[in-house]
């Protein structure tokens, strides 16, 4: 067998670096294409960006979803023989377990990080009495969409093909640590951003990463980065991610007392170092916790490159 070349791999397919290079170029190309399509769409129709944030950000992050599962798919097919359920987002054995699961970590992280900064003074939570019970309803069914829209883009973007095709050619920490950096370096051009709020975002980028590789699906870092995010905005009323106009009728209303280390301020709690202890504790926990196993056929398929039949 040949020992391939810098381009090509042992079985002569193109290495897990530049299939990740091109997946990656490929998604940003038609992402700026279909956006572009979009916003001439919203632009005509009359939408004003500032009064529907929400669908601003549905949208967009609807537009940039489709290259990162089409491409996934494809490259996954071109390069590897693989069938769409590799990449992780199909109904496989485990996945609303698995979804489930996810989702009830990602939640009770959030509560912890909230917990942790409450204790320590920084944060203070009252009820909002001045939204109607209409509009409360309203912000957490709408807010919950795009949460999970945005959720999914961003797991099929960076925990996908690009995280994937580097762990199968056995890069499986590289594979984490850049998808990793480049998840936070992303966030970057996200309001009030700074050094700590993007080592936090990279952490949680190792975070979903980790859960991956437990379960071998999209299907649990998806659940864990929906409802942290859902929890966040439109249960504890924090901004997300910098993000403030998502919620706008929380089921509670934040008190920041500071400092920022302790509390984020604009950014939001994910800018904290409550977030950073409780991130940590619940990378602890998904890595050691029992019973989370990845369907036997998903995990031969996603563990190692093999050659082309």
């Amino acid at each position: 067998m040949k020992s391939g070349t810098f381009f090509l791999n042992k079985f002569g397919r193109p290495r897990s670096g530049w299939r990740a290079l091109v997946f990656l170029a490929a998604c940003i190309v038609f992402t700026i294409g279909l956006s572009a399509a979009a916003t001439a769409i919203l632009i005509l129709a009359g939408i004003d960006f500032d009064f529907h944030p929400a669908l601003v950000m549905g949208l967009s992050s609807l537009v940039s979803l489709i290259p990162a599962i089409g491409f996934g798919w494809l490259f996954g097919k071109l390069f590897e023989r693989l069938p769409f359920r590799a990449l992780g987002c199909w109904f496989t054995s485990g996945w609303f377990k698995h979804l489930a699961l996810g989702g009830a970590i990602g939640a009770i992280t959030l509560g912890l990080t909230v917990i942790i900064s409450m204790a320590m003074g920084g944060l203070k939570f009252t009820l909002d009495i001045s939204n109607t019970t209409e509009s409360i309803g309203e912000t957490l069914l709408v807010s919950l969409v795009v949460f999970i829209v945005a959720a999914a883009f961003e797991e099929a973007l960076f925990r996908g093909y690009l995280l994937q095709t580097l762990n199968r050619a056995g890069y499986g920490p590289l594979a984490i640590a850049v998808t990793s950096v480049f998840f936070g370096s992303v966030h970057l051009l996200n309001p009030s951003a700074n050094l700590f709020s993007t080592t936090n975002t990279m952490l949680a980028g190792v975070w979903f990463g980790i859960a991956y590789l437990r379960t071998r699906d999209l299907w649990f870092p998806f659940g864990i980065h929906v409802l942290w995010n859902w929890t966040q905005g439109s249960v504890f009323g924090i901004e997300v991610s910098g993000l403030t106009k998502l919620s706008p009728a929380p089921i509670f209303n934040e008190v920041d007392r500071g400092p920022a280390w302790l509390t984020g301020e604009h950014y939001g709690i994910e800018g904290s170092l409550a977030c950073t202890i409780a991130i940590l504790i619940s990378i602890a926990l998904i890595h050691f916790l029992p019973g989370i196993s990845p369907d036997k056929e998903l995990m031969e398929m996603t563990s190692h490159e093999t050659e082309l039949p």
